[in-house]
């Protein structure tokens, strides 16, 4: 019995079969060149993963050095510091000694340009040469003097702290007028024989001799108000005198003889000059210039004329 079938003729299955081992053979081939090409990369990567190894292990290194190095400059600059200290510390050791040694310089310049018989105790304690006269006077203006007749001088240099404090007072209503000033050694003697053939040996309780007085200083003021003019005994009963109490010190004046002193007569109306601050602490404690010892007081002879 015959079919319709024909069987697949040789040269076709051929040509499959070929095809196939072609695909096989491509497939084979690639395989071998990609597996060649993974071993390759693999390589690669591994020759890549060495040198980035290298490269952290250089870079640590480096890293190491830099933070070494680093460590290095900060311990320096921490030892600069140290040394910029010290060098600070000395140079400020010797400005505080240039300082002091100026300073020192200063004082004795003005000690030794300070006439230091300014700041003695006279009145029955310290004499006066004849021939000591102030290195410098000024003549106290007209407008303070109660009698316009007569000429009244004052230390040079006392003169602007007088007007400052006569200035004070009468714009407190309190005007003060200076009977007077300088008197020369040769003034106090006429003056005290004037008193004594008034009153004789009493007027050893209210004169001072020649040599004796403060007014031969130069820096030293008898004075009234102008209500009492003359009367200047009666000072401490005007306004004027309790203002003098309350005031006089802040310009460097005190009162020389007070009540119960144990040279002279109480005497409110007789003023010395003897610097602000050397004022103020006999003010301050409610003390006397005559209560102080004179090594006390000359500490005071560098600091004389300056103002606050």
């Amino acid at each position: 019995m015959e079919t319709d079938e024909k069987p697949y003729s040789k040269p076709l299955v051929f040509s499959v079969l070929f095809i196939i081992f072609l695909l096989i053979a491509y497939c084979a081939y690639s395989f071998i060149l990609l597996r060649n090409e993974l071993a390759i990369t693999k390589a690669n990567l591994s020759i890549t993963t060495t040198q980035c190894e290298n490269q952290v292990i250089v870079m640590d290194q480096n890293t190491q050095s830099i933070q070494k190095d680093l460590s290095q400059a900060n311990e320096d600059a921490k030892n600069l510091n140290d040394m910029l200290a010290v060098e600070q510390d000395k140079n400020a050791y010797f400005e505080r000694q240039v300082n002091f040694i100026g300073k020192t310089v200063n004082t004795l310049e003005k000690l030794k340009a300070t006439d230091k018989e300014l700041l003695q105790k006279y009145s029955k304690i310290y004499f006066l040469s004849e021939n000591y006269i102030p290195a410098k006077l000024s003549i106290i203006p007209q407008e303070y003097i109660l009698d316009k007749t007569k000429t009244i001088k004052i230390h040079t240099e006392v003169l602007p702290f007088l007007e400052k404090m006569l200035v004070a007072a009468s714009s407190s209503s309190s005007e003060i007028k200076i009977i007077s000033g300088y008197r020369s050694f040769g003034d106090q003697t006429t003056l005290k024989e004037n008193y004594k053939l008034s009153y004789g040996y009493g007027a050893n309780r209210f004169s001072a001799d020649q040599g004796y007085s403060e007014h031969q200083l130069g820096t030293t003021i008898d004075m009234t108000s102008s209500k009492l003019g003359v009367s200047f005994t009666k000072f401490d009963t005007d306004s004027a005198f309790a203002w003098m109490n309350e005031n006089a010190y802040k310009y460097g004046f005190v009162i020389s003889f007070p009540k119960q002193n144990t040279y002279y007569q109480y005497e409110p109306w007789h003023w010395r000059f003897v610097g602000i601050n050397l004022a103020t602490r006999l003010h301050d404690v409610n003390q006397y210039f005559y209560d102080l010892q004179q090594r006390e007081i000359d500490q005071y002879l560098v600091s004389f004329f300056d103002a606050q």
